[in-house]
């Protein structure tokens, strides 16, 4: 059987089938347009992006595939708590919805943040882990989360916070230095590209307030260190180190409270090697592979997958 997933973020429009038959997912996906030297998008501008591209990669995806899939898995929120909302993410509960109802198919809901979760353990070849606790972190444009998961007969997962950015988020840090530095939005990749030139170590003391971090500050040193007219190159590295040391702060907690868990790590920032290579060092920890970690539909299919026993 093929599930079907998608996945309308403030970034991205994403779609992937899930083979359940051999475990394979095909994704198709497209970033939102954003103006050079812009910070993202209004929502508006993002719930019209999403109408135009949302048809033309489902079409691309089903290209090859004459079956009618036998679910729909999407994100309608991008955390499963109350009041949790973005327009967004409407484009694709719409098309689930009429999906479902000309096929005759089952929708299955659930949120951004459960989808990148899931989407990192099927990478990471650890769904298993949906029948334990683990400790699970979401970093991405929006958050900076460090979470405990636990089995949850309703959500598959059910999720509570244990930590958080108390300000900016790593990939608004990330954003923001890279435009500071030129870059076009989204700035990660060029960000790391940049930090692997640098000859450079940071060691950091990260700025905590208990299981949460603070990143505002990260903004402002890399400000003035352009301004002193330090090499973009190490002003990356910086950066990068500074949102590692807090990641890395935030996970300690977590371990001291809940004892030795597993931790899977996941949204676009965690895509970052220099970040991932210094964190698997220090944990016993599960990374899901870039296109997995970014912004993706994979983890909405895996949802439906689950919540339809259809694996």
């Amino acid at each position: 059987m093929k599930i079907l997933g998608l996945d309308t973020s403030n970034y991205t429009t994403s779609s992937a089938l899930f083979d359940t038959s051999d475990g394979t997912v095909k994704q198709v996906k497209k970033l939102l347009p954003v103006k050079k030297g812009e910070l993202g998008l209004r929502q508006s501008d993002a719930v019209f992006h999403h109408t135009k591209q949302l048809p033309e990669i489902v079409k691309k995806l089903l290209e090859d595939f004459e079956e009618t899939p036998a679910a729909v898995g999407v994100s309608v929120k991008p955390r499963g708590i109350d009041g949790s909302y973005m327009p967004c993410f409407l484009c694709g509960e719409g098309l689930a919805d009429s999906l479902g109802a000309v096929n005759g198919i089952s929708v299955y809901k659930t949120s951004h943040q459960v989808g990148h979760i899931l989407a990192a353990l099927y990478s990471a070849d650890r769904l298993d882990l949906v029948k334990e606790r683990f400790i699970a972190f979401h970093v991405s444009g929006g958050t900076t989360d460090c979470l405990l998961v636990e089995p949850d007969d309703e959500n598959i997962i059910g999720i509570t916070e244990l930590g958080t950015s108390l300000d900016l988020k790593a990939g608004q840090a990330v954003d923001r230095v890279g435009l500071m530095l030129g870059l076009d939005f989204p700035c990660g990749q060029r960000l790391e590209e940049l930090a692997v030139k640098s000859g450079r170590s940071y060691k950091i003391k990260p700025t905590m307030k208990g299981g949460s971090c603070c990143l505002s500050g990260v903004e402002n040193r890399c400000g003035k260190m352009l301004g002193d007219g330090e090499n973009p190159e190490d002003i990356a590295m910086y950066c990068l180190c500074c949102i590692c040391a807090a990641i890395e702060g935030m996970t300690r907690y977590a371990l001291d409270m809940h004892g030795k868990l597993p931790v899977v790590f996941a949204g676009g920032v965690m895509s970052d090697k220099i970040i991932r290579d210094r964190l698997e060092s220090e944990f016993d920890s599960y990374f899901a592979a870039p296109e997995f970690s970014c912004d993706n539909a994979a983890g909405t299919a895996v949802f439906a997958a689950l919540k339809g026993n259809f694996i």
